[in-house]
């Protein structure tokens, strides 16, 4: 599998300011009123990024399972310059570039996109699943190893337990046990489906490990690309 060869688009924010005036002018096209495709159905696409920053290279991978069985339907990858310097709340501008050029390289249609990282559950409430879910019109949603800035009181220990994750008084996410016993995982909504469904959704793709299977795959091939990159 030959990787795309990504450019940074020429109107792509260069600047701090550049990016949080895009961030205010998508964040009001989020979908938060529907409740997304019914879990274990049709297909859902893993999406993740590697980085080598010294050699400027991020690589993405899309993996499409299908929803009922797991099986990888498809996949895909891109190969680019780090389109952002790393700041804080503005992560999605390292990465979205990339990651779109993924998805545009699957040969067919994703369905539900499952991000490893944040929707609602972001400063500005617009993290990377929301940010690709405006852009693509997917229904998307992140699914996070931490809680970033936010706090939960501790599900109770069996699988399927949550809680709320909170800024303040405000629900913007769920902390989701997905094996019992072991450290939750952070549920947030990205576009276009309901967060009972997001927590839904990833309770179906963890059958046997914390992450989900979208996740997991996504990583390790994202993880190939940006190797065979800068070997």
């Amino acid at each position: 599998m030959t990787p795309v060869t990504v450019q940074i688009p020429a109107d792509w924010p260069a600047t701090e300011e550049q990016a949080l005036a895009v961030q205010d002018e998508l964040r009001v096209r989020v979908v938060l009123d529907e409740p997304g495709p019914p879990p274990g159905t049709g297909r859902v696409t893993g999406v993740d990024v590697a980085y080598d920053d010294e050699r400027d290279v991020v690589a993405a991978a899309a993996v499409v399972l299908d929803a009922a069985t797991l099986a990888v339907v498809a996949e895909a990858t891109a190969v680019g310059r780090i389109s952002f310097p790393y700041v804080p709340g503005l992560l999605a501008f390292r990465e979205i570039p990339t990651v779109l050029a993924a998805l545009d390289a699957l040969p067919c249609a994703p369905g539900l996109v499952v991000c490893d990282g944040y929707g609602l559950a972001h400063p500005r409430r617009f993290g990377l699943a929301g940010h690709l879910g405006v852009l693509t019109g997917l229904p998307t949603i992140g699914v996070a190893k931490n809680p970033f800035t936010f706090t939960y009181d501790d599900p109770d220990a069996p699988r399927g337990s949550t809680s709320p994750l909170l800024a303040g008084a405000e629900e913007v996410g769920r902390a989701l046990r997905t094996r019992d016993g072991v450290k939750p995982v952070f549920v947030s909504v990205g576009h276009r489906v309901s967060l009972d469904n997001a927590c839904a959704h990833t309770l179906a793709l963890t059958p046997a490990y914390r992450l989900p299977e979208t996740t997991r795959r996504a990583d390790a091939l994202c993880r190939a690309a940006l190797r065979a990159a800068t070997t």
